[in-house]
């Protein structure tokens, strides 16, 4: 099965809000199929379905795994909803998105979730540290607010102009290489 693309920063499609799932049919279950495979070949440990231009409120998440260690047990998460937040921690964060750029983000400490599953299985839990802030930064996603959409406008503006920058020299390097 081929990897489906990951959009990245700026495409506008990262913008949208994701519409609510109705209901969990094959072609959902295979999308996530999907996700858990190009998170995994990325590697991440989150992915919102947004990211591969699908505009629903779906995520897959595994974050025990890494690429050193752990087995794969990727969870999908769909309507996710955070119902509680509490305390505040500040965590860096990456996204597959946002190529080549990290920084420093506010969180809540602590969240309780509450998602169904792909058997429509209802699920509330009570999330910290790592899993709180993976749930948050691509919860973010079905709402289309990146983790550069929360740090400094300096911050932002900075990377912005060098992501533009990179993306222009890309063009040119396929013109140039269409012309011969």
């Amino acid at each position: 099965m081929a990897l489906r693309p990951v959009l990245l920063f700026p495409d506008p499609r990262l913008k949208r809000v994701s519409a609510p799932v109705e209901d969990v049919t094959d072609g959902l279950r295979e999308l996530a199929a999907d996700m858990i495979d190009v998170m995994y070949d990325e590697p991440g440990i989150g992915l919102a379905a947004p990211q591969v231009a699908e505009a629903i409120r779906m995520v897959v998440m595994d974050t025990e795994w890494t690429e050193e260690g752990n087995d794969r047990d990727a969870q999908v998460i769909i309507n996710p909803e955070i119902l509680e937040r509490e305390g505040s921690v500040i965590w860096t964060e990456g996204c597959l998105s946002v190529p080549d750029f990290q920084a420093e983000v506010e969180r809540a400490a602590r969240v309780k979730v509450r998602y169904i599953d792909l058997e429509g299985k209802e699920h509330v839990e009570d999330c910290d540290d790592l899993r709180a802030v993976c749930f948050q930064h691509e919860n973010d996603h079905l709402d289309g607010v990146l983790f550069v959409d929360r740090i400094s406008r300096l911050k932002r503006g900075l990377y912005t102009k060098k992501r533009k920058k990179a993306l222009k020299l890309e063009e040119e390097d396929v013109a140039e290489s269409g012309a011969l």
